[in-house]
Formats: structure tokens, C-alpha cells, sequence
């Protein structure tokens, strides 16, 4: 059999389409693959695919369209749409699936070429009450599936239903997404092993007179040598003043003695993400206000991981670490008045801004609703989700304290629900005070 992804992947695919489509009854489900996004004139982005499409598919071409259809005949329920087979092109750009094998090899019942989309796809929304799509998403798609929705209307002459409710997939698909599978546990761990190993690798070469790049690089051979293809977003190096910087990513900087350095990386494994930050000294030992911060920071951190269990709720995660951070900085006299006041009035803003937790998964902030009836969402088990407090006081912060003035601290792990104590899949890369100062500037840095 001719496959263009792992056994693994269209087999699990296959599985998730199955259980998408025991809740949709009387629907119909579209997804688009991600379109191709040119770079500089004709060279083109490397090509990442919609997690939601590869989550159901386990195919990676882009010009493609899953149709999910429950309420036709068994046989004739999914449908694929594809670029057919082009011998010239693919001189180019690679062999292509091509819609005579995709069937067998993608495990779905039909399959045409891209192309006969605006013809075939009113007739799979025929018969179906309700259409599940992400309307906004993209606009090219967008007019294709109102264009069909229209054209299925013309059916209704002849007494045939088409949808008359547009509904988001996340109803029902980024719900399951959000609890995660044995497999996508696995490789979300696999994930956080290769973030280990780059994340030390960076801690070993650090010093002052190293460019943030050249972290930036030496992490990412690490993990890419041993097979993940891709990091899963922009990775952050921001040294000094930078770390202060949520979004930093030019990563341009010549590091200093006496800097701390905020590295914020993560890779994919099997499309699946980690997440993870680390910050440490750049010459190897921390100043004593930086490690009254970091230890603070630590703490948090500590506390909101604790929260991560069956019982508590995605924001009791938060409210954890706040109030860790508020007490100290009141302690430290970063901010003045009552612990409570600081709270009540989010005083604690003008240091900690940002909220401590995402959803982690296939996207690196994934799916799923964070409330739910207006409630924060309880933590389940299979739930994977990163816990990442900080402090960040601003160079040109006149009411901080001297000492301050600078320095930017995040801590960031991913973290598994289980039915017991929290599983912190990134609990190998050091964090702990000591350990990294063991570590950092232990290798020299390969030129």
C-alpha cells in the first residue's frame, strides 16, 4: 500500500474520524487542509498542516478537503478531495497520493480530485440537517462551502433536507481533541525528551559573548537530529533586557556577563507539541536579586503544578501562582499594601501580565474551551496543559527598586492530568537553582 504518512498516523486517524462521527448524527463535517503561504515571491513557507485536518486525515498535501457524512450509506460516508497525480509537477515538488490510491491508503471511502469540489461537495451536504465547518477561517474556503450550501439548496425542489444550521467544529471535534490519547501522550513525551536535550544543550554553551542565535541553534540541532521535524512555534532567546520581552523573537542579541537569558522552545514530535521555558544565568552564577526572583518565581510555579489534578479548575491554576507571586513582591517590596488589596486590584499586573496556562496538544495553544457555562473548566485526566508564571520589571520601571530593574524570569513546564499526582512530561530539564548552575557554560560552543 502507497502511503505518504505512517501506518500509525492514518490508522489513528480513522479511529478519531469514527468517534467524530458517532456525535454528529444528523450532520455533515468539512475540513481544509492548510493552504501553502509563499515566503518571499515564489518560494514558499515549509508546509505545516491544519491540526484539525491532520488529526483526521494523518495526510500531509495541501489543496485538500475532508468531507465527514454520517448520515449517507454505509460505504459511501467520507470523502477525500485531492490533487490528482501530475508526473511534470511532481519533477518539482515530490510524488503526490493522486485520488486512485488515496482510498486504501487514507482509509476513507471516496475520493476526487480537488478540482470537482465546487460540483461535488453540495451533493454530500444533501440529506444532512446541520454543517459542521470553521466559517472565518480562511476566506477562499469560506466561499466555497456558502457556494455549496447554496447550490444544495437548489436540491430542495426535489424534497431533499440540506443544512439549515452552520455550527463550529470545536463543539465537538476540539473537545475530543482536548483529551488526549495514549498515543498522543506518547509523543507529546517524546516531544518534551527532545526539549530536554536541547534546552541543556543551551544552558552548556552559554556565555557572555555567545548570541542569543547561537543558543537558539545549538538547541534546536539538538532535537532536529533526533527526529522532530519541525519546533513547534518561534523560538524565543531573549538575554537581558529582552527577557522582559513576552514576544522577543529577533534573537539578534550578543549576550553579557551578568545577564540572565529567558529560552522559550518547544519541538513537534508526530505533529504533537512541547512547550517549554527556562531561565538562567548567562555567566553561570545567579546575582542575588535575580535569585530572589527566580526563587519566587520557582515557587509559583511549584504551585500551580500542585493544582494541576482532578478537583481543582483551570483557574485555580492561576489563582495558585498569584497569589505565591503577590506575596512576594509585596515581601520584596515590589509592591506595597496588603497581599489581599494586591490581588482584588490585580496590582501584581505591572510584573506578572499574562495568564499561567494554555492548553498544550497538536497546537502549541490547542483546543478546547477554557469555560464551560460560564464556569472555568475542571481538569480532567488526559488533559495536558503548560504552567508557565513569571516576573518581568522593566528597565525603565521607576517605582521598582534599583536591584530589579531588568530582569525578566519565566518558568514554564507541560503538565499531564492524570487520575493522581500531576505528570510533569518536562520535569527532566533543570530548574532547580543549583542544577543549572552546574550546568551552564560546561561545553564549549561549536564553530
Amino acid at each position: 500500500m502507497f502511503a505518504l504518512v505512517p501506518a500509525l498516523h492514518v490508522q489513528l486517524a480513522s479511529s478519531h474520524r469514527e468517534t467524530l462521527a458517532e456525535r454528529m448524527r444528523d450532520a455533515v463535517a468539512v475540513f481544509f487542509a492548510a493552504p501553502e503561504q509563499i515566503r518571499n515571491r515564489d518560494v514558499h513557507h515549509d508546509y505545516r498542516q491544519e491540526s484539525d485536518f491532520f488529526y483526521l486525515t494523518g495526510f500531509e498535501e495541501p489543496e485538500s478537503v475532508l468531507v465527514v457524512a454520517p448520515h449517507r450509506a454505509v460505504g459511501d460516508r467520507t470523502a477525500i478531495f485531492l490533487r490528482k497525480r501530475d508526473l511534470e509537477a511532481e519533477v518539482w515538488d515530490g510524488e503526490r497520493m493522486g485520488v486512485e490510491r488515496a482510498p486504501e491508503a487514507l482509509g476513507v471511502d471516496k475520493a476526487f480530485e480537488f478540482k470537482s469540489l465546487a460540483t461535488e461537495l453540495p451533493k454530500w451536504l444533501a440529506g444532512a440537517r446541520r454543517l459542521y465547518f470553521s466559517l472565518g477561517r480562511n476566506a477562499e474556503d469560506d466561499e466555497v462551502v456558502v457556494a455549496a450550501m447554496r447550490a444544495a439548496r437548489m436540491q430542495r425542489k426535489t424534497g431533499a433536507e440540506t443544512p439549515g444550521d452552520l455550527l463550529d467544529p470545536e463543539d465537538l471535534l476540539h473537545e475530543q481533541r482536548l483529551i488526549k490519547s495514549p498515543e498522543a501522550i506518547a509523543s507529546m513525551r517524546r516531544a518534551a525528551t527532545l526539549a530536554n536535550i536541547g534546552h541543556r544543550k543551551a544552558m552548556a554553551v552559554s556565555r557572555p559573548g555567545v548570541f542569543e542565535f547561537q543558543l537558539q541553534a545549538a538547541m534546536e540541532y539538538e532535537w532536529g537530529v533526533r527526529g522532530a521535524r519541525r519546533t513547534a512555534y518561534s523560538s524565543i532567546v531573549g538575554s537581558g533586557p529582552n527577557a522582559c520581552v513576552l514576544h522577543y523573537r529577533s534573537n539578534a542579541r550578543q549576550m553579557e556577563a551578568g545577564d540572565l537569558v529567558l529560552i522559550d522552545a518547544g519541538c513537534e514530535v508526530d505533529y504533537f507539541a512541547s512547550d517549554v521555558t527556562r531561565t538562567f544565568p548567562v555567566s553561570g552564577k545567579f546575582t542575588e536579586p535575580q535569585r530572589r526572583l527566580y526563587a519566587l518565581v520557582l515557587a509559583a510555579q511549584k504551585a500551580g503544578i500542585a493544582r494541576c489534578r482532578s478537583g481543582y479548575s483551570f483557574e485555580q491554576v492561576h489563582e495558585a501562582t498569584v497569589r505565591v507571586l503577590t506575596e512576594g513582591l509585596v515581601e520584596l517590596g515590589l509592591l506595597i499594601g496588603p497581599v489581599e488589596d494586591r490581588i482584588k486590584d490585580e496590582g501584581f499586573k505591572r510584573y506578572y501580565m499574562h495568564r499561567t496556562s494554555h492548553w498544550l496538544g497538536m497546537d502549541v495553544h490547542d483546543v478546547g474551551r477554557y469555560y464551560v457555562g460560564g464556569t472555568s473548566r475542571a481538569l480532567e485526566p488526559g488533559m495536558t496543559l503548560t504552567v508557565e508564571p513569571g516576573l518581568y520589571i522593566s528597565s525603565r520601571d521607576q517605582l521598582a527598586p534599583e536591584e530589579y530593574r531588568g530582569i525578566g524570569i519565566r518558568i514554564e513546564d507541560d503538565v499531564l492530568v492524570t487520575d493522581g499526582a500531576p505528570d510533569v512530561l518536562s520535569a527532566a530539564i533543570p530548574k532547580e537553582i543549583d542544577d543549572l548552575e552546574a550546568l551552564i557554560g560546561t561545553e564549549a560552543l561549536s564553530m
